[in-house]
């Protein structure tokens, strides 16, 4: 068996993240896949690496030999990635992709400006559309790929995490919760609701975690639906009820003091974002540049 750089990425998040855990979140993978991989780098050095301490996984004699040399091997593997990429960024450089609303509206656009800071070569051509059109687009070759809040089954795509985003409560600047740093979901259901479209990813991600804390969905009074987060923070900020959405959607507002975001402690409202391409097409250089950017950028925010 050769040395495997991937199980070498993974040691070395471990390494870096404190937890089979966290680093596992970090990697998009499960942890009884980490720890799988790790034990079959232990066995190809015949060394135990890693040993789990109360609080967290700290590096054995051999595990802190073995760390530089991942650490330096993983620079060295990004740095060739940059080179290749300036290099074919100077031949093809336009990236186009779509991304559905909340993606394309809110979290977007924070980060395309550090991304055209550190690779101004690349143009981008960015559509903001519903996961249908995304689709349609991709596969009528009209688009590199997109960016999506849930894969569906399809069967010429394929759909890989980018980002992991978690839902908020949003309440008003006077409502009764605002001065709260933390609430129970007891208390939250309690109050009315403006939610997103039944079908919505938002609406789906807010209903599962809700079934998974033995709360009926049914069971929140909602006083409107609306079509777009746009329209719901429209109708949080007059008064008209509270709401779960992305945070990213109301720095705006929370800037201004006009919305709060508060803290849910028994539950948390999380989901992936997806890349979306054809499964038979290549990715471009300045695709896979992107999507790296997106996943490491991302967890910075």
């Amino acid at each position: 068996m050769a040395l495997n750089f991937h199980q070498l990425h993974i040691f070395y998040t471990v390494a870096e993240r404190g937890s089979f855990s966290a680093a596992a979140q970090a990697l998009h993978m499960t942890q009884p896949a980490v720890t799988m991989q790790i034990q079959s780098l232990e066995d190809y050095f015949g060394s135990k690496l890693l040993v789990r301490s109360t609080k967290r996984v700290e590096l054995t004699e051999a595990g802190q030999t073995l760390y530089p040399y991942a650490k330096r091997s993983i620079e060295l593997m990004r740095d060739a990635e940059k080179a290749m990429s300036r290099l074919n960024f100077m031949l093809e450089g336009r990236l186009q992709l779509g991304a559905s609303l909340t993606i394309g509206e809110y979290v977007l656009p924070r980060l395309l400006g550090p991304f055209a800071s550190q690779y101004p070569h690349i143009s981008i051509a960015l559509k903001v559309m519903n996961t249908t059109q995304i689709i349609d687009e991709i596969v009528g070759h009209q688009l590199n790929f997109g960016l999506v809040e849930a894969p569906i089954h399809h069967p010429d795509l394929s759909f890989d995490p980018v980002m992991e985003d978690e839902l908020k409560l949003i309440v008003p600047a006077e409502h009764p919760l605002a001065g709260r740093e933390r609430v129970t979901l007891h208390e939250v259901v309690s109050y009315p609701f403006v939610l997103r479209e039944k079908g919505s990813g938002t609406r789906q991600v807010m209903e599962s975690e809700l079934m998974h804390r033995g709360f009926e969905p049914d069971r929140i009074e909602s006083v409107m639906e609306l079509g777009s987060t746009g329209a719901v923070k429209s109708a949080v900020e007059a008064g008209i009820g509270i709401t779960i959405i992305s945070p990213s959607s109301v720095k705006h507002e929370q800037a201004l003091g006009l919305l709060k975001v508060v803290n849910i402690e028994d539950a948390e409202f999380k989901r992936q974002f997806y890349s979306v391409h054809l499964k038979s097409a290549l990715l471009p250089v300045p695709a896979v540049t992107f999507l790296t950017f997106l996943r490491e950028y991302g967890q910075r925010l």
